[in-house]
Parts: structure tokens; sequence; C-alpha cells
């Protein structure tokens, strides 16, 4: 029994040398909290606008090229079909094929060419991202905030912490426009 009694006096006075007090705790940190609706700034930039008007330029262009490839496709394709009771198996089978290899060029060129939207797009609106996380740090930094949430990662809000509003003037300021490199270059 003496010797439990020495066991629990020492854990006490371990205890109370080795955790400190709670007055000794770091205070902790104020939360400064502003939340940001990035999508409403995804549609509503004009950046993001400019980006989108061009790329779809692009496509357009890209679109009108592959019109005449599948028209020439086409023709090729009933000139074949005329031809086949001219030519003979063999002659007819090699045509066949360059045809199915023009085919496959002009399909293998489609898939390029979405590739290459979507990466000078994808690229675009990097820099966008860029500039925009630029902004939102300097007006954290002077709104003293120390947590930006996305709005859909938030249940209740007053109107007075969402700064989308103020952020989209921003980037509408510091970057209206953007020039997108052309695609397959």
């Amino acid at each position: 029994m003496n010797r439990l009694v020495h066991v629990l006096l020492l854990a006490v006075v371990g205890w109370v040398l080795f955790v400190p007090p709670v007055a000794a705790q770091k205070a902790p940190i104020p939360l400064n909290l502003a939340v940001i609706d990035i999508e409403a700034i995804r549609r509503n930039a004009l950046v993001v606008k400019d980006v989108r008007d061009q790329v779809a330029k692009y496509r357009n262009a890209f679109q009108t090229d592959i019109k005449k490839e599948e028209e020439a496709l086409r023709t090729a394709n009933q000139e074949l079909a005329r031809q086949r009771t001219i030519l003979s198996p063999d002659a007819f089978a090699q045509k066949r094929r360059q045809f199915e290899k023009r085919l496959a060029d002009v399909q293998r060129l489609v898939q390029k060419r979405k590739r290459d939207l979507s990466t000078v797009r994808t690229e675009a609106m990097r820099k966008v991202q860029r500039v925009l996380a630029k902004i939102v740090t300097t007006l954290a930094k002077e709104r003293k905030i120390n947590l930006v949430v996305n709005r859909d990662a938030v249940v209740y809000r007053t109107d007075d912490l969402d700064f989308t509003k103020v952020v989209l003037e921003r980037l509408d300021k510091k970057m209206p426009k953007l020039k997108v490199s052309k695609p397959g270059k």
C-alpha cells in the first residue's frame, strides 16, 4: 500500500512539472474568414470570356477544315464505290486501303486538333488562375484574413464574408484579356 501511494505521488509530481499550465499555452489565433465563389468568377470574368471566345474561333476554323476533309472523303468514297465494278479485285482492294488510310489520317487529325484546343485552353486558364490566386492573397493580406473558403464548401454565411465581387473587379481590371496561343504550336 505504501508503495502504491509513492507511485501515485510521483505520477502527480511528474504531471505537474511536465504539463504546462493553461495560462502558459499559446492563445488561439482569431479566425478571420472570407468566402469566394470561384465558379461565379469563372463564369463572369472578362478574361475567361475572352479565352472562351478565342478558343471558339479556333474550334470553328478547325471545324471548317474538317468539314472540307469530310466532304472530300465522301466524294472519294462515292468514286470508290463507282469504280468497284470497273476495277479488278486487287486494284479495288488497293484503292480501298488507300481510302481507309486517308480516313484514319483525318480521324487522327480531328483528335489532335481537339487535344490542341484543350491544351491551349488549359494553359490560358492556368495563367488566369495564377493571377486570381495573387489577387486573393493580396486581398486577404489587406483585410487580415487568414482563411478563404470556396462558396461550394460553405453551408451558411453572411454576405459580409463574401468578397467574390471585389476579386472579380480586380481580376477584370488587372487582366481583362489574354492572348490564347494558337493551337498546334
